[in-house]
C-alpha cells in the first residue's frame, strides 16, 4: 500500500531555467544556447548540485574561459532571475495530497546547498513537505542509489510503499533500481492521470 509520495522539484513543481537570465545578457537565442551548452553546462552545474562550492565552480570555469568571467559569475550572482513561477498544476496536486492527510510527502532534489535557500524563500509550498533532502547538502545526487537511500533511511520509508515523481528518465530509473515505483513526469495533467490510475488521487 502506498503511503509516501516523493517529488522532484525543478521542472516538476518549480520552473527553473537558466535561459531566463541569459536572454537578458545575450542578444540572440543562438548566443544563449551556445553559452549554456558549452560554458555553463548542465554537467558543470551538476557538480554544484553534488556539493562543489560556487567559489570553486567559478574559479574552475573562469580559468578555462576568462573572456566570459562576468557571464560565468552571473549564473549564481543573479541566480533568482533563473527561477520562474511555481508549476501551478503540480502544486495543486501537491496541495490535494497534503489535504487528504493520507500520505507522507517528501522532496528529493538535485540542488546546490548555497542556492536552495532562494527557493525556500520564494516558494511557500515547500513548507508542506514532511522532509526535503537536498543533494548539495548531502554531497550526493540523483541518479545514484545511495542518494535515494539517504531519504529512505532518514525517514524510515519502505521503498515498496513509496512513489517517486521526476522529469528526468535517468532519475526515474535510479529510483526504480532501489525498489521505488516511479512516474516519469511530463505535465501536471499527465501526473494527475497517473495518480488517478493508481487510486492515489480521486
Amino acid at each position: 500500500m502506498i503511503n509516501t509520495i516523493i517529488f522532484d522539484l525543478a521542472a516538476v513543481l518549480i520552473d527553473w531555467d537558466p535561459k531566463y537570465l541569459y536572454r537578458k545578457i545575450f542578444k540572440t537565442e543562438e548566443e544563449v544556447m551556445y553559452f549554456l551548452q558549452n560554458i555553463c553546462t548542465p554537467d558543470w552545474n551538476e557538480e554544484q548540485d553534488a556539493g562543489r562550492t560556487i567559489a570553486e565552480a567559478e574559479e574552475y570555469l573562469i580559468a578555462k574561459f576568462p573572456e566570459h568571467e562576468e557571464n560565468i559569475q552571473a549564473f549564481y550572482g543573479r541566480y533568482p532571475e533563473m527561477l520562474g513561477q511555481e508549476i501551478s498544476g503540480t502544486v495543486t496536486i501537491l496541495r490535494k495530497l497534503k489535504e487528504s492527510q493520507k500520505y507522507k510527502l517528501y522532496a528529493l532534489t538535485n540542488w546546490s546547498a548555497e542556492t536552495f535557500p532562494v527557493a525556500l524563500e520564494k516558494f511557500s509550498f515547500l513548507t508542506w513537505f514532511d522532509g526535503i533532502v537536498v543533494s548539495g547538502t548531502e554531497k550526493n545526487r540523483k541518479p545514484f542509489a545511495s542518494f535515494y537511500q539517504t531519504l529512505l533511511n532518514r525517514y524510515q520509508i519502505k521503498p515498496t510503499t513509496a512513489i517517486f515523481i521526476d522529469d528526468n528518465p535517468l532519475n526515474v530509473r535510479g529510483a526504480e533500481q532501489v525498489g521505488i515505483s516511479s512516474i516519469h513526469f511530463t505535465s501536471p495533467e499527465q501526473l494527475r492521470q497517473a495518480l488517478q490510475e493508481k487510486s492515489i488521487l480521486v
